[in-house]
């Protein structure tokens, strides 16, 4: 079959499948976000309009929000489908390293498709080209290789029949996945080959669940049995196995209380009685407690990042770690007893039948929970003025569906969603980006799970840095007709980055609005509402707790009815948080601990510790 390098391309992505959670086939690469120019605009942008209706192409407006979008999307489907992203040479290309970075801190699939120079370099340079000096096949491209998980530029049509294997490999392997990057020359995307018919045959591509080995299991089993205060810790790797009602019933069969990492929130049902909360800095602080008092802590499907083990201050000193992962890379970590194996199929192989928990252990989980939800009950307890960001996830919160989807990434929101939501029902339907913390993942990537997530509404919350920083994918959303809710919560600044900053002896410089400025002048102040709104967006505006409630509840109507995206813009409170009791080491000069109003006990330090 003779094709261009390009054609091939996209035959290959039709002809890829992939079984869901739910063992429906479905295609693995269900559409291409573009941005085109002339790096791809002949090559590749000629062969996906020749098959337009086998593979949608969505426009993006900026090639950072649209790759973050197919982030987003991978995310939505648990990894069962991959999202491809396409832009021209130079800065287009360089504009999806963030996202690229956003993958693989969060262990998502990612195919991202950049034009390249020329191959055969005889009009070089050409536009957008940076010439190295020293080396004549380096290209701006190469600046994805610290960011990807399988990287090829193809220099002759006929390497793509033994790289797209490897592109299947690296995007649906449970321990290895992350971006892909094939940069794509533009005279190589024109060229031709004889392809084989074979490379284009369906394939159904299946997750593969390792087993561990029998004698990590035994170990694990062994050091299980011995415990008397064990917590299960429940992350992301759980999600993308479908090891949630597995883990919940190996919990219940051994009387152990769960907690779950960022990205494990809302598997577990927020009133099951062995659910003590979610861990860490964002976390909640009775899962903190149980941690420090632990004895024996099974952490399966993370990577166990700072915030989730507050820089490693959680857990008690003499506390043995017991991890469960795909990935060796990260079962290893800090010494622990590693099993290396799918959630799904080696959490039911730890403990021996018999076996069980001390039971005041096991009733520690909800007494310290119900201590916790009364702490956020009070803080979503309506006042007047304008409301928390603890009161607006409230809202949030209680008008939404069991299956709704809800979001954020960056700033203060994370620890206000992770540590205040109630989920029922034990569905993963949370979207917290706080492997990378991308400001303006909130916009984008909400783009890609509205288009992703199989049956309720998205819901994204963001302040408004996050909103400055990347918000044309509204409009992408707005015009491809995908609705979504966005909450745009504006605080006049970089709230949360002061309170660490003045928290930790800084002055206040450079982070809320009146910071910024030397003449002491009033800012000027940008009109979210109208903005919102030039881009396509119905929008709602609220300025106290009352007005808000109203507010989401209109915008939610709005975007299902009109098929796009609603803003809710609201006035918030720019220095009242929720308090997980949980320590976060950051670089702080000695100077600064000697400044008028540092306090080292607060705001982020253990405030368990008065408990142990």
């Amino acid at each position: 079959m003779k094709l261009t390098t390009a054609q091939a391309l996209v035959a290959w992505l039709i002809a890829q499948r992939s079984e869901t959670l739910d063992g429906r086939e479905v295609p693995m690469f269900p559409a291409v976000f573009a941005i085109f120019g002339h790096g791809n605009v002949l090559g590749l942008g000629t062969a996906l309009q020749e098959r337009r209706t086998e593979i949608p192409v969505w426009r993006g407006h900026t090639e950072e929000g649209m790759a973050l979008a197919a982030v987003g999307y991978a995310k939505a489907t648990h990894r069962r489908q991959v999202g491809v992203a396409t832009s021209s040479i130079g800065p287009g290309a360089l504009n999806m390293v963030t996202a690229a970075g956003v993958a693989h801190a969060n262990r998502l699939p990612l195919l991202l498709l950049p034009g390249d120079t020329f191959t055969g370099r005889a009009p070089d340079p050409v536009l957008q080209q940076v010439e190295n000096f020293g080396d004549a096949t380096a290209t701006v491209n190469d600046a994805f290789r610290a960011v990807s998980r399988y990287f090829d530029r193809i220099t002759r049509p006929e390497q793509l029949i033994a790289t797209l294997p490897q592109v299947a490999r690296v995007l649906t392997d449970p321990a290895e996945t992350g971006p892909v990057i094939l940069a794509l020359p533009q005279d190589v995307q024109a060229e031709t080959f004889d392809y084989p018919d074979a490379l284009f045959e369906p394939v159904l591509h299946r997750i593969p669940r390792p087993r561990a080995d029998i004698h990590e299991v035994a170990a694990a089993a062994q050091a299980l049995a011995s415990s008397r205060r064990p917590l299960l810790v429940l992350g992301g790797g759980v999600r993308y196995s479908g090891a949630a009602a597995i883990a919940v019933e190996f919990a219940e069969r051994h009387g152990i209380p769960m907690t779950e990492t960022t990205a494990g929130r809302t598997l577990v049902s927020h009133d099951h009685p062995l659910y003590a909360g979610p861990l860490g800095i964002t976390g909640s602080e009775s899962a903190n407690i149980l941690a420090a008092e632990a004895d024996t802590v099974l952490a399966v499907g993370t990577r166990l990042q700072d915030f989730t083990t507050a820089s490693w201050s959680l857990f008690g000193p003499d506390v043995r770690l017991i991890t469960v992962n795909t990935a060796r890379f990260d079962a290893v970590k800090h010494g622990a007893l590693a099993v290396v194996g799918d959630a799904a199929a080696t959490v039911p192989e730890l403990a021996p039948a018999q076996w069980r928990a001390d039971p005041e252990w096991t009733r520690r989980a909800a007494e310290l929970r119900g201590t916790w939800d009364a702490y956020i009950d009070e803080l979503r307890a309506a006042t007047t003025g304008s409301p928390t960001y603890a009161q607006v996830v409230g809202v949030v919160n209680e008008l939404s569906a069991a299956n709704d989807y809800v979001m954020t990434a960056s700033g203060g929101l994370p620890g206000e969603l992770i540590g205040g939501w109630r989920a029922y029902g034990g569905a993963p339907t949370m979207d917290v980006e706080y492997g990378f913390s991308c400001m303006g993942y909130e916009l984008a990537g909400a783009w890609g799970a509205a288009m992703a997530h199989d049956g309720g509404l998205v819901t994204t919350m963001l302040g408004d840095g996050s909103y400055l920083m990347l918000n044309s994918e509204l409009f992408s959303a707005a015009f491809a007709g995908h609705p979504f809710v966005a909450v745009v919560c504006d605080n006049d600044g970089y709230a949360v980055i002061a309170r660490l900053q003045e928290s930790q002896g800084g002055a206040p410089f450079n982070n809320f609005y009146p910071d910024c400025r030397t003449n002491h002048t009033a800012p000027p102040r940008v009109d979210f509402a109208a903005h919102a709104r030039a881009l396509g967006c119905s929008v709602f505006s609220a300025h106290d707790l009352d007005g808000f409630r109203d507010a989401y509840a209109g915008a939610r109507a709005a975007a299902i009815t009109e098929s796009r995206p609603a803003v809710v813009v609201v006035r918030t409170a720019p220095a009242a948080w929720t308090e997980s009791g949980a320590w976060w080491e950051v670089g702080v000069p000695q100077h600064l601990s000697g400044r008028a109003g540092y306090d080292a006990t607060k705001p982020l330090q253990l405030r368990y510790l008065r408990h142990r």
